[in-house]
């Protein structure tokens, strides 16, 4: 009869086995036919690939337990866009012998999800935007946008243009003839753009200005990265820089599932916090600008900025001074960071990324561009002493770099949660519009800092419930996922 029941829980055990491997199989192929599916909807669209599948793979332990919810089958809906607008624009360009040229180049917004509210994201003028990046960034908007708690979709914009050397004219006239194609399809209720790269807060008076001549009234509540001179936001130009050093604070009060720091060194980061600790930052933008005032206040050590011309390092730390000074060359000269190599105890490196660099740190806060930190770059940071790194540009790290920094560093913050405190303040901005209302700086800061501290605490939990509390990039984009599937499925758009 032992015999008999050995051998029934053996065979049992074996099937059990068995099943799990065909599930298994069946979960990857499913995962596998879905990335294929996309990307003969979408083909050629590097970047735009790139974003679902990093969200795509990240969430296969959530797929493994999802039990009777079909959460697999309901990505490729929340991947699809729910529209892409694509219209000319047209510009003149003024040449050094007085010649005007009439220029025409292709201007993009990508409503992708309005599940938790209207469309929201950024505008970005460069050179290298196309419909395959203003996709991706549309993509990752959906779950930062999530993550936040507050009402808003997911959506991003642009166009092909470079704003560098251009003069005040020709930089007005093209955002007036970008808002023509684009006005018929925003709104305060449908869809809310901001600024990105090469949209600051000038070009955002512009657009709305021209927005106000061509429906003939007044609506504040269109765009936010407005002046506070029309309905703009005290913090906004923070937002982005001071949210991703508030919610890298908070991991490094909370955070406990040390796996490669020294004990006694991992012992006393909750206590010490940003003092002491050496911070590479890449950019010289808002984010980076901003995150490096938010370090310097918090007793953290400065070492390096860049721009695309190369990085400005400094072994003992930018002085306060120096980083005013890096925000008088950007914010009115729009000059580069070369014009500071001669400053003491600055090392200009021309041609060189931060992280071609071999600088001793222990955070490092990617704030310039997508993809900036290749293999190479990441495995110079860990080599580096590195151990945290909180992402405050938009996927700045290629998902191999992302795969190695998660067997070396300990606190791997991903964008869509790191960066989101610009759409928070954003978010913040639309509600001051709609109740006719102007908070103070400390408001606004205590309640950017709020929502920071929520985004960290609620990927942290589930990560610890999926048993991998390590893994704050599933716990953000699992969370951020669920709170769009959860609406998607009430709303019945998953059901036939």
């Amino acid at each position: 009869k032992q015999w008999y029941q050995r051998r029934v829980a053996i065979t049992a055990g074996n099937e059990y086995k068995s099943y799990l491997r065909v599930t298994m199989a069946s979960l990857d192929e499913r995962i596998k036919n879905i990335k294929s599916d996309l990307e003969s909807r979408h083909p050629g669209q590097i970047e735009f690939m790139q974003a679902v599948e990093e969200v795509l793979v990240s969430l296969k332990p959530l797929f493994e337990s999802s039990g009777e919810e079909d959460y697999l089958g309901s990505f490729s809906v929340i991947a699809e866009p729910e529209r892409v607008i694509k219209f000319r624009v047209q510009y003149p360009e003024f040449g050094k012998n007085g010649k005007v040229e009439l220029k025409t180049t292709t201007g993009y917004r990508v409503q992708f999800n309005s599940a938790l509210g209207p469309y929201k994201g950024g505008l970005r003028f460069h050179p290298t935007v196309s419909e395959s990046i203003i996709k991706f960034l549309g993509f990752e908007q959906i779950f930062k946008n999530a993550l936040t708690n507050l009402p808003i979709g997911g959506g991003k914009g642009g166009c092909v243009f470079d704003p560098k050397g251009k003069s005040e004219s020709e930089i007005r006239m093209l955002c007036e003839n970008f808002m023509k194609g684009l006005y018929r399809h925003i709104g305060p209720n449908l869809d809310v753009p901001a600024g990105d790269i090469g949209v600051g807060g000038r070009e955002i008076g512009y657009l709305y200005g021209e927005y106000v001549r061509l429906r003939g009234q007044p609506d504040q509540g269109v765009l936010t990265g407005k002046s506070i001179d029309f309905g703009g936001s005290l913090l906004r130009p923070e937002a982005t820089g001071y949210g991703l050093v508030y919610i890298t604070l908070q991991a490094l009060k909370n955070f406990s599932s040390y796996r490669y720091l020294p004990k006694d060194k991992a012992e006393k980061v909750s206590k010490k916090l940003f003092k002491g600790l050496r911070v590479v930052i890449s950019g010289s933008g808002n984010v980076a600008q901003f995150a490096a005032e938010k370090v310097l206040e918090l007793g953290g050590i400065v070492c390096s900025l860049s721009d695309s011309a190369g990085s400005l390092v400094s072994e003992a730390g930018f002085t306060r001074a120096q980083i005013d000074k890096v925000f008088e060359l950007k914010n009115v000269k729009r000059g580069r960071l070369s014009e500071l190599s001669n400053e003491s105890g600055l090392a200009y490196h021309a041609g060189k990324a931060v992280w071609d660099i071999k600088i001793k740190c222990d955070v490092a806060l990617p704030c310039a561009t997508q993809n900036e930190i290749k293999i190479d770059g990441a495995q110079n940071l860990a080599g580096n002493g590195c151990w945290c790194v909180s992402e405050g540009a938009n996927m700045p790290t290629t998902n191999e770099a992302v795969d190695f920094l998660k067997t070396k560093v300990d606190i791997y913050i991903p964008a869509k949660a790191a960066n989101a405190g610009g759409v928070a303040t954003s978010a913040l901005e639309m509600a001051q519009n709609s109740a006719r209302l102007f908070w103070t700086s400390e408001e606004v800061d205590e309640k950017l800092k709020g929502i920071m501290n929520n985004i960290f605490d609620t990927a942290y939990s589930v990560a610890k419930q999926f048993n991998r509390p390590w893994d704050l990039q599933f716990g953000a984009n699992a969370a951020g996922f669920l709170k769009v599937y959860k609406a998607y499925k009430q709303m019945g758009y998953l059901k036939f």
